[in-house]
C-alpha cells in the first residue's frame, strides 16, 4: 500500500501564526519539504488579504519558487476571483473549500453554502480549460464551532453535489478536530459507497488529540491521500481554540512503522520541523520534533541498553 502526504504547511499552517514570515522564508520552507520528498503542497491561499495577512505575498510566492518535475503546487481558493489569481500566478491545482456548515462558510467565505457550490461549479471546469488540476474540500465535516454536531447526509450530499463537476480529487476535513475514528469510518464509508472511483483525501486537525487515530481509520476505508502539515502548525483563523493539524513528521513515522510506504524521508522532516520553530520563533506542536525517530542511527541492539 502507498499513501501520498499533501503537505499544507505552508498555507493551513502558517496563516494561523502570528508572526508574518517573509516570503524568501516561505520559499526556502517549501524548497525544504520539496527535498524532504513531499511531491504535493499547499503553498499558498488566494484569500482577502486583509482577513488572512499571512499569506498576502501569494502571488510572490509562486513567481520566486523553483519549479521541480514531478512537484504539484496547489493553490486554495474560496470563490472565482482566487481562482483567477491563482491561475495568474501559474499553481499546478487548486483547492476549493466548501462547508458544511452554514454559519462557518458564512463567517470564513462571506457568503452561504449554496453560493460556494455555485462558485465550485465555475472554478472546475474553468480550471481544467486551463490545465490545472482542481479539487475540492468539504469543511466542517464533523462538527462546527457554532452550529454544533453537522448531519453526515448534508456532508455527502454536498460532496456529491461537488462531485459533479468532476474534481480530481474530494477531501473531508475536520476543520476544528472533533472527530473520532468511529466518524471518520462512517462518514468516508458513506462517500466511498455512493462514490467508489473517486480518489478520496482526508484533512484532520488535531485540537482534540485524535488526528493520528482519525489517520489510521481513514486509511482502513479506502483513504489514500492525506493532508498534515510541518511541526503539527496552523488551524483555521476562524476556528476557536485551534491548537494545529496532524504533524507531517508524526503521521510519516506512524505509517512508516505501519510498512506503509510514501518515498518522505522522515529525517528531513523532523529537521525542518525545527528549523521552523526558529522561523517562527516558539516550539511547534509534532511530537517526533521533540522524542526524535526511532530507531535512531547508532541505537544499542535490543537488550544492551540499560533503562
Amino acid at each position: 500500500m502507498k499513501i501520498e502526504l499533501v503537505e499544507v504547511g505552508p498555507r493551513d499552517g502558517l496563516q494561523s501564526e502570528g508572526v508574518i514570515l517573509p516570503t524568501a522564508t516561505k520559499i526556502a520552507l517549501i524548497e525544504r519539504l520539496i527535498a524532504a520528498g513531499l511531491r504535493r503542497l499547499e503553498v499558498t491561499s488566494f484569500v482577502n488579504p486583509k482577513r488572512v495577512p499571512q499569506m498576502a505575498d501569494a502571488e510572490a510566492v509562486l513567481a520566486g519558487l523553483p519549479r521541480h518535475p514531478g512537484v504539484s503546487t496547489i493553490g486554495l481558493v474560496l470563490n472565482r476571483k482566487g481562482f483567477e489569481r491563482a491561475r495568474a500566478a501559474g499553481c499546478d491545482a487548486v483547492g476549493m473549500a466548501v462547508t458544511a456548515s452554514e454559519t462557518f462558510n458564512r463567517r470564513n467565505q462571506g457568503v452561504g453554502t449554496e453560493e460556494s457550490i455555485a462558485a465550485w461549479r465555475e472554478i472546475a471546469p474553468a480550471a481544467r480549460e486551463a490545465g490545472i488540476a482542481p479539487n475540492v474540500t468539504i469543511s466542517t465535516a464533523f462538527g462546527c464551532p457554532f452550529e454544533g454536531e453537522i448531519d453526515p447526509n448534508r456532508v455527502i450530499d454536498i460532496a456529491l453535489r461537488c462531485a459533479d463537476s468532476e474534481p480530481v480529487e474530494i477531501a473531508l476535513a475536520d476543520t476544528i478536530g472533533v472527530a473520532v475514528p468511529t466518524q471518520v469510518e462512517d462518514l468516508f464509508g458513506r462517500l466511498r459507497e455512493r462514490l467508489p472511483q473517486m480518489p478520496l483525501r482526508a484533512h484532520f486537525h488535531n485540537t482534540r488529540n485524535t488526528g493520528l487515530a482519525n489517520v489510521c481509520a481513514a486509511i482502513a476505508v479506502g483513504v489514500r491521500a492525506i493532508d498534515a502539515s510541518v511541526g503539527g502548525i496552523g488551524g483555521c483563523p476562524f476556528a476557536p481554540a485551534a491548537t494545529g493539524n496532524v504533524p507531517t513528521e508524526d503521521v510519516l513515522y506512524l505509517l512508516n512503522r505501519m510498512g506503509i510506504e510514501t518515498g518522505v524521508s522522515i529525517d528531513r522532516l523532523i529537521d525542518t520541523a525545527r528549523w521552523l520553530e526558529q522561523q517562527i520563533g516558539k516550539a511547534v506542536p509534532g511530537m517526533l520534533v521533540k522524542a526524535g525517530n526511532f530507531p535512531r542511527d547508532g541505537l544499542a541492539a535490543c537488550g544492551q541498553v540499560q533503562a
